[in-house]
């Protein structure tokens, strides 16, 4: 049983729900997000839209990276806004680009860093099974900057991974890559037991989700199937 299961859950009563109720989101005047409501079970969902349509501004939302201006946002259970540092410990957040992610100067030691308090055998065995795993082990005491963009981007997911989230919250994360490293990202994410959001423009990997949510404009235009989504989707940019 993972950490996060053994967890008090006096105010955990819905896990496996994100639910975004009356959000809005201004910034300097700019409306974001509009009258935003969701329920979201699934095991794996997709997030798409065209650029500038609020798609990344929602997943911002879910781990408190973006605050509403009004309405409120549920992870598992846990207001965002009250409970941030419980719904942080729940949700792992992978960003576009894996150098805003990256924070140590090794492979080794970034992925140490998601297992900071444990026992150091625990932490070493770790690292070492993660580095081969994912086919970083000849990289594991390099200059994390030397890696590939695919090599980063492993990395970025597998210290996430590490942490045993509830939820992945996935912005973007194939859209520096190159179609046989963006397979191997969103393989590794589907293949989670984590609940997993995944934003992007990839509609392959979209239509490999359980659902789908379209974004426009900063509301929601469609949810439900994926291929009826991004067939909308398709219908919206003709």
């Amino acid at each position: 049983m993972r950490w996060w299961q053994r967890e008090a859950t006096a105010t955990i009563a819905e896990p496996g729900t994100v639910r975004v109720q009356g959000v809005r989101v201004t910034v300097d005047d700019r409306v974001l997000l509009d009258d935003v409501t969701l329920e979201l079970t699934a095991p794996r969902i997709a997030v798409i839209g065209e650029n500038g349509s609020g798609k990344s501004t929602f997943a911002r939302l879910l781990n408190g990276l973006v605050a509403p201006t009004a309405g409120t946002v549920t992870v598992h259970g846990l207001d965002v806004g009250r409970h941030l540092t419980a719904v942080r410990r729940r949700v792992g957040f992978v960003f576009t680009d894996p150098d805003a992610q990256i924070l140590m100067p090794t492979p080794a030691e970034d992925l140490a860093l998601s297992l900071r308090g444990r026992p150091r055998e625990e932490v070493a065995a770790r690292v070492h099974e993660t580095l081969a795993r994912h086919g970083l082990s000849d990289h594991a005491d390099l200059p994390a900057s030397s890696l590939s963009g695919g090599q980063k981007q492993m990395l970025a997911l597998a210290a996430v991974l590490l942490a045993e989230p509830a939820l992945i919250v996935a912005d973007e994360p194939t859209t520096l890559l190159d179609l046989r490293n963006a397979r191997r990202i969103g393989n590794l994410l589907l293949s989670q037991e984590a609940q997993v959001l995944i934003v992007t423009h990839d509609l392959e990997l979209a239509a490999r989700c359980d659902t789908a949510v379209l974004f426009d404009g900063g509301r929601v235009v469609a949810q439900g199937q994926p291929d009826a989504v991004i067939a909308r989707y398709r219908r919206l940019c003709g």
